[in-house]
């Protein structure tokens, strides 16, 4: 199987895959999955917060990868995919500081705290948000703020790093990751759907960089076939 028929399958195995990871993931989540003693049904925001954050870490990753790509290349192809991994790191942070907020009001008894991870994560949110910004106000093939715009979003991507670390480094309301040190105190059952849900909601954010990624590729060759016209 060569590169070609490999990447031709975005359209034929991904979205099928997608729906299938999604689904089964939902009723895991909200039926098979046991309730936790203490917090209750509450608990199961779990299933899309922890995958949401990890979902914006990989997409906020690949932004950094396509960006210094772009500089050394100066092919716009990467400049295209970094666009698009943005966007998508954005849905999928908002998304976590919302079932955060969720599951923090019952719990924590507030929507909102000043900890320290969720205002490093709310600073992710802003630092990718004036990325696009940037990138989205001036032409396609600006070459200047691309570039300018790939060395932001490089150093913008060191906030990942210190939102992970900040449990460790500060006092915080959130406790130590879950999943990295295997908890004894958490159910297999819990463990297990966590696992899967990861898993499918990065599928999910595959899949749209996929077809974010397209859509930047197509906006750039209109550009080149009006530039010829002209």
């Amino acid at each position: 199987m060569n590169l070609n028929t490999l990447y031709n399958l975005r359209w034929t195995v991904l979205p099928p895959v997608v729906g299938v990871a999604i689904t089964v993931m939902a009723g895991l989540a909200l039926v098979s999955a046991p309730t936790e003693v203490v917090e209750g049904d509450v608990q199961r925001l779990l299933y899309v917060h922890l995958p949401s954050a990890l979902a914006s870490y990989l997409s906020f990753g690949i932004t950094a990868v396509c960006s210094a790509l772009f500089l050394i290349t100066r092919d716009f192809k990467w400049d295209a995919g970094a666009q698009a991994a943005a966007l998508v790191g954005l849905i999928f942070t908002a998304l976590t500081l919302i079932t955060g907020a969720l599951w923090g009001r019952p719990i924590w008894g507030v929507y909102w705290q000043w900890d320290p991870r969720i205002t490093t994560t709310l600073i992710l949110f802003l630092i990718f948000a004036a990325y696009l910004v940037a990138r989205k106000s001036s032409e396609l093939d600006n070459e200047r703020v691309a570039r300018f715009c790939s060395v932001y979003a490089i150093i913008g991507f060191l906030d990942v790093p210190l939102i992970h670390m900040s449990v460790r480094w500060w006092r915080t309301l959130h406790p130590q990751p879950i999943v990295s040190r295997l908890d004894p105190a958490l159910p297999t059952e819990m463990l297990l759907v966590t696992l899967f849900s990861v898993a499918a909601v990065l599928l999910v954010a595959v899949w749209f960089i996929v077809l974010g990624v397209e859509t930047e590729l197509l906006s750039q060759r209109l550009l080149k076939i009006k530039g010829r016209v002209r």
